[in-house]
This record gives structure tokens, C-alpha cells and sequence, in this order.
């Protein structure tokens, strides 16, 4: 079921090249369907929309929206229970990010220059919410909460029902917990395009966030431009640095908690203790056959699955930092030793008791993260993805005409002397 190795370097730069073939072109049927749909959604409006959700999701909507009340009364179906953890789940995700919440500034010089910035949230963002089997309720505080923490003014939810017209209750509890403003019933590449460009009923948006499928991806990809977007989300992954005061039954179980995601999901553990190792793959073998996505979870480990035994704990942190993950377990001793030296990691879980699950639900952290070595480069989804930016300039004459000489000498160097004719102008006359 997975493949037990040993790391030197060699083999585990290899084993990260492996991992790239997991994210291959988008097939040119994908994107030649997907951008039809966007110029249909396009010129259409709302009778495109409507069109494929009768083709794609097999129902005919009279109207796109649903109303507050409605949603109301479709979330009482919802277990209390499960809205009680969904509202303290909230409350620690809205915490978080409050704190990553920048504010404005005015730098007053002594000369009378005065120099600032400007910060505030974007006009309006909407956010994709995956329907029938695929519904995440958490999904919904992840993308929202942040947004609402950044002072979007509005904050758009489309989703797909069901068969039946009627979306997923627990989706619909989690916006009413969450503080989304619109919901539209729609789904797909068609629900993407509605939110770029405007329909007679859905307004247009300046950003989209939320996971989806390759449809969805796609559009978002192709729209890129026409409105920002979040990331483009691979397969989930999970990396777990351990040694030997691990548990295998818990590193058993933590990678299976990402392998369950899809086929495609990769779950690694890279322990310097070859016991530990062989104690994990007893554990994977036993667990698996109690859960539910058992098919999915033994296809995602046989073909990127690997339990690595290297030579040093030093040798398990370059590793983890040459993969940069999406999840990045440190099941150790003294977890907090090795914090200072990964640099790459979409989110990093520290100790025995913070598994993988802790942050797609509960502690507050993001849980939309980089994939695929991103963690390079990118972040996690935060408040600053939706927020924007201006700079701001005063100069009183007296100390304009101090500089003058200055820019229009840099203005001529590069040749730009409409640029430097601003300047003097002001200085001569």
C-alpha cells in the first residue's frame, strides 16, 4: 500500500519530481469547454447561467438567488449540535485573523511633507462553495471570515444544489454563521463567469476565492485578469517530520486524513527511526480497513504515498524544506527546535496533539493553503488577499523646488524629459 525507502538526498529529490506529475497541463478539451462557457456566460447573462445549470446540474432555476429567508429556514434542518461547533470553529478563525488586520497610516515629516498609506478592503469578492458530495461548511468560514475581517463591503456566495433545486443546509448555516451578504444558486465554470463579468442578477465581483473542480479551476485560471483570484489549488498533501517519541497510530492516521482528500492526494512521513517507520505501516494497514474512503486512501498512498527513513532529523528538515508542503506535521520531542529552520510550508502543526485536522477545522488558522511546492513563494489565504492598497504624497513648494534638481536629473537619465519637464516647470515658474 505505500513504499518504505531510504533517504539519502538523491532519492528524495527524486521522489519530489515524482510529485510534480501530479499536476499535469489541463487537457485542451478542459479549457476549450471552459472558455466557451465564460464567452456565453458573457453575452447571456442570466438565461446562459440557467442554460447550463439545466445541462450541468439537471435542474431549472426560476430565479439565481436565494433569498434570507429561505436560507434560514433550509438551515434548520441542520443538526444543533453542529452549529454550536461551527459557531466556536468561527469564533477562533475570526480571532486569527484579526490580528493579521493592517490599518492605515499618515507619516508627517518636520518639513511638511506628509506621506501615507491607505488601506482598505476590496469593493466585493465572491466566493465559490462546492455542493453535493463535495460540501465543505468549513470552507465557507475559511474564505469568508477573512474577507469579512478585511471590511469587504460585499461578500457574494454561489453554490450548486442538488437535483432537487436545494442546496446543502449545513453550506447554507455556515454563511449565515460566517456573514455572507449574497447566495446564488449556481455552480461551475458558468457560476465563475457570472461573478467576472455581471449578469442582470449576480453583480460583478473583483475577486473570487474557493476551491472547485477542474472546471472551475480552469475558469478561474482563464479570468485571471478580468478579476483576481486566490490560487489555483492542487491535490492535498501532507508531510510529517517524526522521530522516535512519535506514535505510530496517530502518524498512521494523520496521513490518512489528507490520502482520504483523492487519489491524487500525497501523504509522507520522514523519520530518522526505521521502528517508528515499520510501526506506521502496521498502523496504516490496520486503520484502513475501519474508514469509509478506504478505495481512495490505499490508490492515494500505492502511488504517492512514502514512508522515508533518513539518516538524520537535519537531513528529515531539508527534505521537508526541498518539498515545501502544503501540511507540514513535526511530531518530535521538542517540536518548536526545528520551527526556526522550515521555511517552506503552506501550514506547519507542532507536537503530538495538533494533527492535521486541528487546522482545517478548528484552531483558526487558514486552512486554504499552497500546494504542489508553492509554499516557496506563496501564503496561506489571509486578510491581506482582500484587501488593496494606495500610497499617498504631499509636498509644499519650498520643498518640491529642494528636490527639483534631483528628479530631473534622474527624470533625463532615462530619457524621460516630459518627466523632468514637470518638475521644472514648477521651478521656473
Amino acid at each position: 500500500m505505500i513504499r518504505v525507502v531510504k533517504g539519502d538526498r538523491d532519492t528524495c529529490l527524486s521522489f519530489i519530481e515524482e510529485l510534480k506529475t501530479r499536476v499535469g497541463e489541463t487537457e485542451k478539451s478542459v479549457e476549450e469547454t471552459v472558455s466557451d462557457i465564460l464567452k456565453k456566460v458573457k453575452s447571456g447573462g442570466d438565461e446562459a447561467v440557467k442554460a447550463y445549470s439545466r445541462k450541468f446540474d439537471g435542474w431549472t432555476p426560476e430565479t439565481l438567488e436565494l433569498s434570507r429567508t429561505e436560507m434560514e429556514e433550509l438551515s434548520k434542518d441542520c443538526d444543533p449540535s453542529f452549529l454550536e461547533s461551527l459557531r466556536r470553529a468561527a469564533a477562533n478563525i475570526r480571532e486569527f485573523h484579526a490580528r493579521q488586520k493592517q490599518q492605515s497610516r499618515i507619516d508627517p515629516m518636520g518639513n511638511g511633507v506628509i506621506t501615507g498609506q491607505r488601506v482598505r478592503g476590496l469593493h466585493r469578492v465572491g466566493v465559490y462553495v462546492p455542493g453535493g458530495t463535495a460540501g465543505y461548511p468549513s470552507s465557507v468560514l475559511m474564505n469568508v471570515i477573512p474577507a469579512q475581517v478585511a471590511e469587504v463591503g460585499e461578500i457574494i456566495m454561489v453554490t450548486p444544489p442538488g437535483r432537487t433545486g436545494k442546496p446543502d443546509p449545513n453550506i447554507l448555516a455556515a454563511a449565515l454563521v460566517a456573514g455572507v451578504d449574497r447566495v446564488f444558486l449556481m455552480g461551475g465554470a458558468q457560476a465563475v463567469a457570472a461573478l467576472a463579468y455581471g449578469t442582470e442578477s449576480v453583480p460583478k465581483v473583483d475577486k473570487i476565492v474557493g476551491p472547485g473542480n477542474i472546471f472551475v479551476a480552469t475558469a478561474k485560471k482563464q479570468l485571471y485578469g478580468v478579476v483576481d483570484i486566490d490560487m489555483i489549488a492542487g491535490p492535498s498533501e501532507i508531510l510529517i517530520v517524526a522521530d522516535d517519541s512519535a506514535n505510530p497510530e496517530y502518524l498512521a492516521a494523520d496521513l490518512m486524513s489528507q490520502a482520504e482528500h483523492d487519489r491524487l492526494a500525497s501523504a509522507i512521513l520522514i523519520t530518522n527511526s526505521e521502528q517508528l517507520a515499520a510501526e506506521t505501516v502496521k498502523a496504516l494497514y490496520r486503520q484502513v480497513e475501519m474508514l469509509s474512503r478506504k478505495e481512495i486512501i490505499e490508490a492515494s498512498l500505492d502511488r504517492f504515498g512514502a514512508v522515508i527513513v533518513c539518516e538524520s532529523m537535519e537531513q528529515a528538515v531539508e527534505f521537508a524544506n526541498d518539498l515545501a508542503p502544503e501540511h507540514l506535521e513535526v511530531c518530535c520531542q521538542d517540536p518548536f527546535e526545528y520551527l526556526g529552520r522550515l521555511d517552506n510550508a503552506g501550514s506547519v502543526f507542532l507536537g503530538h496533539y495538533s494533527p492535521e485536522p486541528l487546522g482545517d477545522y478548528f484552531a483558526g488558522a487558514n486552512h486554504v493553503l499552497p500546494t504542489g511546492g508553492t509554499a516557496r513563494f506563496f501564503s496561506p489565504l489571509s486578510v491581506d488577499d482582500f484587501i488593496k492598497k494606495s500610497s499617498f504624497i504631499y509636498y509644499p513648494k519650498e520643498e518640491l523646488l529642494k528636490a527639483a534638481d534631483d528628479i530631473i536629473r534622474l527624470a533625463e537619465t532615462e530619457e524621460l524629459t516630459a518627466h523632468a519637464n514637470s518638475i521644472r516647470v514648477r521651478k521656473e515658474l
